[in-house]
């Protein structure tokens, strides 16, 4: 099975935001290439917040060009065979960690948001990954900073979609 394949069953299959989930079947319908960076009408992307439950807190990183505090995530790369690996290998590749792992029942939410410069869409499929416990963070190229955060500190640092991605992860919990 193809990313772009999958990409459609794992939207099918969500549940909830369903004027959203239906927006990015219908970009995947219209742009083939609607998973690669390379689609400049927009791209699907995969993220994941990483959560520390036993802490009470989330990792952020503080992006590069975005100088935002936001969750680990960024584009789909050929060798992803699903979206949620994406989501996976983009997280432990932005935090340094290994061992993390998702949230069992699919994404957590979808957030499409414009991106500027050039501008275009990304349709941003958001999951939530467990640190397992002890693990320790390490900075990639792709980050300015990278910080733990209290739940409650959250809406104080990041955007109204990171808020969001994390209340329904910890309803997830």
């Amino acid at each position: 099975m193809s990313l772009y394949d999958d990409a459609v069953l794992v939207l099918k299959g969500y549940e909830g935001q369903d004027e959203l989930r239906q927006s990015y079947l219908d970009h995947l319908a219209a742009h083939p290439d609607g998973m690669w960076k390379a689609c400049h009408a927009g791209h699907v992307t995969a993220s994941a917040l990483v959560i520390d439950p036993e802490r009470g807190r989330v990792l952020l990183t503080l992006h590069r060009k975005l100088r935002m505090w936001l969750q680990m995530g960024g584009h789909c790369e050929p060798g992803d065979a699903t979206v949620a690996a994406a989501a996976l290998r983009e997280a432990t590749e932005e935090s340094g960690m290994a061992g993390l792992t998702l949230l069992p029942g699919g994404p957590v939410r979808l957030d499409r948001h414009p991106i500027p410069s050039p501008c275009h869409w990304h349709y941003d499929v958001q999951y939530a990954a467990l640190a397992p416990s002890g693990a320790v963070e390490a900075i990639s190229d792709e980050s300015l900073d990278l910080r733990w955060f209290p739940y409650d500190e959250v809406a104080g640092v990041a955007d109204d979609s990171v808020v969001r991605l994390l209340a329904v992860a910890r309803a997830r919990l």
